[in-house]
């Protein structure tokens, strides 16, 4: 089949993007080599309220569970962020994707599954003079193929989910310690009876599986999983940091979600930052071919739009994985002696930094549903 743009990978981002060409008139096949979209599951899906309204997807189904605050923990000390309102859902990747898929062929995108584009077919296709959005993720083959630079810094992350009868639903806990260089562990509440948790660390630091499995031998841990079995056991690549390139103009390439590192790197998720980025490149290739507008109006307003709040995502992650454990430990004691908590709990903004600091001094609450 002929196509005005070809989107190598089925994930949120490339599916965002297939729709929002769609929408615009324009052809776009989708492919993926996977049988079933968002299958298996390596990443986790807690998604503000504010971002998830921002992609434009009709996401409630895919909802498993609502967040209303955090608990940080570093060596004994515990700084709890709490909201009477819903702070975060949790999300059914699989179902999020199906969700996505069903907009972009109402859209009139077309989706082939099982289907590998090889470096010689992304020859052919770019040959043909098709417009390629790489969305194939971290690994991405498209950003290898064309040389838009390798991942300059990321993490690897281990997670697993356990079945247990929860009496907390309603937060997450995340843990800081010297050993988690790169990110932290976490638990969170998938649902009532589900339990995720994961572990992150920089590359070459320490095996993610064994830096999982430390994790597990906590006490705070143990408690809460008690004798559950492991289910679901993965690793994954997440990004820390925006390729070097996420756009050959000459080529007619584009990158977006995991594949051009559009990640928050406090916490590595992705599908705020790259769905809008696949809305934002979508926009451009429709200003490019209406037009002949340049391709790098993505890129430009891509970091026009997150490259503030992406610098202080970056600060606060290398403040938690430089301080080290005691550092961290201090650093809560402190927030939560000058009320820190309280302010984070009622104005935060889990995607956007620049937005709390600025809620913090105009006195304006967080919005939410």
């Amino acid at each position: 089949m002929e196509e005005e743009v070809a989107v190598i990978g089925a994930g949120t981002a490339g599916l965002i993007a297939a729709r929002e060409l769609g929408r615009a008139g324009i052809r776009a096949l989708v492919y993926d080599q996977k049988k079933v979209l968002g299958h298996p599951v390596r990443a986790s899906g807690i998604v503000s309220l504010r971002g998830l309204d921002s992609l434009g997807v009709d996401y409630r189904k895919a909802v498993t569970n609502t967040l209303y605050g955090a608990r940080l923990h570093a060596g004994k000390s515990t700084m709890r962020i709490e909201s009477g309102t819903p702070v975060a859902h949790v999300l059914e990747r699989q179902r999020l994707n199906e969700l996505c898929r069903e907009q972009a062929e109402r859209a009139g995108a077309t989706v082939i599954t099982q289907r590998r584009i090889t470096p010689e077919r992304l020859d052919t296709i770019n040959r043909g003079g098709s417009i390629i959005i790489g969305a194939d993720g971290a690994v991405s083959t498209v950003a290898a193929h064309f040389r838009m630079g390798p991942l300059a810094d990321y993490v690897i992350t281990y997670k697993a989910e356990f079945h247990v009868r929860l009496d907390d639903a309603r937060n997450v806990d995340l843990f800081f310690d010297r050993e988690y260089r790169g990110l932290f562990g976490w638990l969170c509440p998938n649902s009532d009876e589900i339990l995720e948790a994961g572990i992150g660390v920089r590359h070459g630091r320490m095996n993610a599986r064994r830096a999982f499995d430390r994790f597990m031998e906590r006490r705070e841990v143990a408690e809460a999983v008690g004798n559950a079995r492991m289910h679901s056991g993965q690793a994954s690549i997440i990004p820390m940091r925006l390729r070097r390139r996420i756009v050959d103009e000459k080529r007619k390439v584009l990158l977006v979600g995991d594949a051009a590192g559009q990640v928050k790197p406090s916490t590595g998720g992705g599908i705020v930052f790259g769905g809008n980025g696949a809305i934002m490149a979508a926009r451009a290739i429709q200003g490019h071919l209406e037009r002949g507008k340049s391709l790098m109006e993505y890129e430009t307003s891509y970091k026009k739009r997150f490259a503030a709040d992406t610098r202080v995502h970056s600060m606060i992650n290398k403040l938690y994985t430089r301080s080290g454990t005691k550092g961290m430990e201090l650093g809560i004691r402190i927030m939560n002696a000058i009320g820190m908590a309280s302010l984070l709990g009622k104005y935060g903004d889990m995607d956007s930094p620049t937005k709390t600091m600025m809620n913090v001094f105009s006195g304006k609450q967080r919005v939410t549903e």
